[in-house]
């Protein structure tokens, strides 16, 4: 109990006046106005205020209520033991019940914080990246994230079905989806996210549960850049300039998929011998393709700004630092579509052009096929090797076919004779 010499009427000048024990202990002053109030001043002259007192049917607790620097005023400082003290009385455990609803209240941050954009972080990184093939992965990221837009700072425990229904219901360009096909995509990227946090107890239901995709059959696509559009397309991808100005020409000239150009290293590029190695962990069917490089591909790749990358990182062709593959294709693409005057085609479109251009040049299906890295069947072991290089010449003869007939839409005057038909070259 405290001593009846160390009491004292605890105004705020006799506290500010108390000075530091000769004892070399701690000394406590307890206030003659609320029993279990004090004000232990140390040797060196901390002041600290405290409030003694015992939770009923408990033990006697001694709470440190905070400093005279924390809390100047005597009177706030007796506020808060006399708090204590009454919650005390009530069988409540002032301490115990601070630190539960401060763990309540960082709970509750934490669940209003954590976005359908942190869910879908986690989800990539702990899953996705992981667990499957990275084009793959970066085509869920690219779908997570068109979602992650529409749901924005609302937390993870407040989305609902509703709010799913709403993200495929909303006009294409509320969204940034290019159309009901997408909306397919992305709804199954979302889904599969909710199933993973649900399996690994990160929330506690599931939105998409019982929403149906917008699209029972997703059409089949045809559409194709017509050769004014093309040259649109190209003159748009000039005025754009770098990065996706190039990256998006080289969709055009390649056939390739998207994520495998955006993607590019410098280390996959033979350009002496004018050959693309792109491995099998980056394509689509897990089948490493070799992509012969026209003298027109090969003017782009020439022209473009190369980073030294970072230790153990990728060394990207297209890349805004260095470190990491560009992104952000979509804003770029409308961009391109502001400048052509046409927006109603896609990305994936220009690797469609290139196949049905081929096509008007007399390049057979089965080789345009090997350009496009297309694969009829299981092909494994030896067969899966020795088809890397199958119609190689026929490919390489199409793919420069293919180019030069780009280079007489987009430059007539500098390649007036530049189309060859493929069957009279590849005869000689």
């Amino acid at each position: 109990m405290p001593k009846e010499a160390n009491r004292k009427n605890l105004t705020q000048l006799a506290a500010e006046r108390l000075r530091p024990p000769t004892g070399g202990e701690a000394v406590t002053y307890w206030d003659k106005n609320l029993p279990g109030f004090g004000l232990r001043v140390s040797p060196k002259g901390r002041k600290t205020f405290i409030a003694q007192y015992r939770v009923k049917g408990g033990k006697e607790v001694l709470e440190t209520i905070g400093t005279i620097e924390l809390i100047p005023s005597v009177a706030d400082a007796r506020n808060r033991a006399r708090a204590s003290i009454d919650k005390a009385r009530q069988g409540i455990h002032p301490i115990e019940d601070r630190e539960q609803k401060k763990a309540q209240d960082e709970a509750e941050a934490a669940a209003s914080a954590f976005t359908f954009a942190k869910l879908a972080e986690r989800y990539m990184n702990e899953y996705a990246y992981v667990n499957t093939r990275s084009s793959t992965a970066a085509e869920t990221e690219r779908l997570l994230n068109k979602a992650a837009k529409h749901f924005g700072d609302k937390p993870i425990r407040d989305i609902k079905k509703a709010d799913v229904i709403e993200l495929l219901t909303r006009e294409p360009g509320q969204t940034g989806i290019a159309g009901l096909s997408e909306l397919n995509h992305v709804l199954s990227a979302v889904r599969r996210a909710f199933k993973w946090a649900l399996a690994h107890d990160i929330c506690s239901a599931d939105p998409t549960f019982g929403v149906l995709k917008p699209l029972a059959n997703e059409p089949t696509r045809d559409r194709v850049l017509t050769d004014d559009e093309i040259v649109k397309f190209w003159d748009a991808c000039g005025k754009i300039g770098w990065p996706f100005g190039p990256l998006y020409k080289l969709l055009l000239l390649t056939g390739q998929r998207l994520n495998e150009v955006a993607g590019m290293r410098w280390s996959e590029l033979d350009l002496d011998n004018k050959v693309w190695h792109l491995p099998p962990e980056r394509t689509k069917n897990g089948k490493a393709h070799d992509i012969h490089l026209s003298d027109f591909a090969l003017e782009i790749i020439d022209s473009l700004v190369r980073f030294k990358p970072a230790p153990g990182k990728p060394d990207f062709v297209f890349s805004f630092n260095g470190h990491a593959a560009v992104t952000g294709f979509w804003p770029a693409k409308a961009n391109v579509e502001k400048h052509m005057g046409v927006d109603n085609w896609r990305l994936h479109d220009l690797r469609r052009t290139a196949t049905t251009g081929m096509a008007r040049l007399g390049i057979p299906p089965h080789v345009a096929d090997r350009v496009l890295n297309h694969t009829g069947g299981k092909i494994s072991g030896v067969a899966r090797v020795y088809n890397r290089f199958e119609y190689i010449d026929e490919r390489k003869a199409a793919l420069d076919a293919w180019a030069r007939f780009v280079a007489s839409l987009v430059r007539p005057e500098t390649a007036p004779q530049n189309v060859v038909d493929f069957k009279r070259q590849i005869s000689g």
